[in-house]
């Protein structure tokens, strides 16, 4: 009899840990990957940046200039059904070069104006930005963090080509969670006239990033919760944590990779880009910008950023 009471309290401790386990991680797809107003990164300590950047962040002129411009509004189904949204902006003068653009997580479409501004006015380049999925005004209900959003790029390359022309060359931008979607797109058969591919601020995976902050912001450990988080991201969004990997991706990598980052990221460390840069199978070169936080060194380094990434395209692009 006893022995029976033990194995009834056993299974009942272990049905109630997987219930618990469960819970949380339906609770962390809620709050990390499914669409919906997301208040936990407010007060952050890891996003907070120099009064300077911030004040270029909310305030900078190339707000203005973004709303000055006469973009088009594309739009594309995806490859799963998808009404995605986008927007072109031919350069002043005929050219054959385009920048395709991928913004952050909870980012949108406009936010790469910061860098357009620079492609368009200094390069001459058209620009293209799209809003990825689960943000701004494309459909989807779910955040993808790079890995749907690596074919979702690769269909707008192929749009732009067929709308500005079979000529025309690529440059990829990403910055953080935009930037890993350019890098998981890497390792796909990108098309021949992507030529150059840039990511600021990248992290590895999914998984690793997850580990990394359910750590920082929780300090929980990453087993048994991430494992049931991926169950329930797979579940819901079809695709599962360690899959989605920048990591993999550069190692098939044939497009030339420029990485920037900052020294001082603590919300996608540092060393994830130093790691993707010695893993990358391409021509690849690193910018790390000290003292600068994430995203932010576009601001606290300008000179050298442009510097960098010109010289960077100039390589590559004919």
């Amino acid at each position: 009899m006893r022995k029976r009471k033990g194995l009834k309290i056993g299974a009942g401790l272990i049905v109630f840990i997987l219930i618990i386990d469960f819970g949380i991680g339906f609770y962390l797809y809620d709050l990390a990957i499914e669409r919906n107003v997301k208040d936990f990164l407010s007060g952050n300590q890891d996003l907070e940046v120099s009064a300077e950047a911030m004040n270029v962040f909310t305030e900078g002129s190339w707000k203005d200039w973004v709303r000055e411009q006469d973009f088009e509004e594309w739009k594309m189904e995806s490859y799963d059904g998808l009404t995605l949204n986008g927007y072109y902006l031919e350069a002043e003068k005929p050219t054959n070069k385009t920048v395709v653009f991928a913004h952050g997580y909870l980012g949108r479409a406009s936010d790469m104006g910061l860098f357009g501004q620079y492609y368009y006015e200094d390069l001459g380049y058209n620009m293209f930005t799209p809003d990825l999925r689960g943000h701004g005004e494309s459909e989807g209900d779910y955040i993808g963090f790079g890995w749907h959003d690596r074919i979702d790029i690769i269909d707008w390359v192929d749009k732009v080509t067929d709308e500005v022309g079979e000529d025309t060359e690529i440059v990829l931008h990403g910055v953080s969670m935009g930037a890993a979607t350019m890098l998981m797109a890497s390792g796909e058969e990108l098309p021949k006239n992507v030529k150059a591919m840039v990511a600021d601020s990248p992290y590895t995976d999914v998984y690793n990033l997850f580990a990394y902050q359910l750590e920082r912001m929780f300090t929980l450990p990453e087993f048994p919760i991430l494992p049931t988080v991926g169950l329930v991201t797979n579940m819901k969004a079809g695709y599962a944590l360690k899959e989605a990997s920048a990591l993999e991706q550069v190692k098939k990598a044939e497009v030339p990779i420029l990485y920037i980052h900052g020294s001082n990221d603590t919300f996608v460390p540092t060393a994830m880009t130093e790691e993707l840069y010695k893993n990358t199978k391409s021509n690849a070169e690193v910018l790390i910008v000290d003292g600068a936080s994430h995203g932010e060194s576009i601001i606290l380094a300008e000179d050298k950023y442009l510097e960098t990434l010109y010289g960077f395209i100039e390589k590559y692009v004919d």
